[in-house]
């Protein structure tokens, strides 16, 4: 198996995490880790919506965050469940909201809604945490 892009950090049993730039390059990152934790763990069928969801997360935290970096962690929540999440410095809690049909943006947390099990936000003194869980099938 060859060697994941991304410089995957263990964060508990086990886990996934890395500090990227707030740059809309960074979900290309975070979608490599995110798939990288579910090979390991056999659960390749959460991938692609994993990686949906996790460009979402990263997206949001590009553009309304604060500072120069955002947090992206993969981890095993419970037997066939991932949680992704991704910290940032800003307490702004996300919105989900109706976007026009003109508008470019605006769904990815409908979006995020509709492919995770259970998503949403925990706050710190610091800033936030914005999370989804995804379910293994079968």
């Amino acid at each position: 198996m060859p060697q994941p892009a991304t410089r995957a950090r263990q964060t508990g049993h086990p886990g996934y995490s890395e500090t990227l730039p707030r740059r809309p390059e960074s979900a290309a990152t975070a979608r490599r880790l995110l798939r990288t934790a579910c090979a390991v763990r056999g659960l390749d069928d959460l991938a692609e919506d994993g990686a949906l969801i996790v460009s979402e997360l990263v997206a949001n935290a590009v553009q309304h965050a604060r500072r120069e970096s955002i947090r992206v962690v993969v981890e095993r929540a419970a037997r066939g469940t991932v949680r992704v999440a991704v910290a940032d410095l800003s307490r702004a809690r996300p919105v989900e909201r109706e976007a026009d049909d003109s508008e470019e943006g605006g769904r990815g947390l409908r979006l995020v809604a509709a492919l995770a099990a259970d998503w949403g936000t925990d706050e710190r003194r610091w800033g936030k945490i914005v999370w989804a869980d995804l379910e293994g099938r079968g």
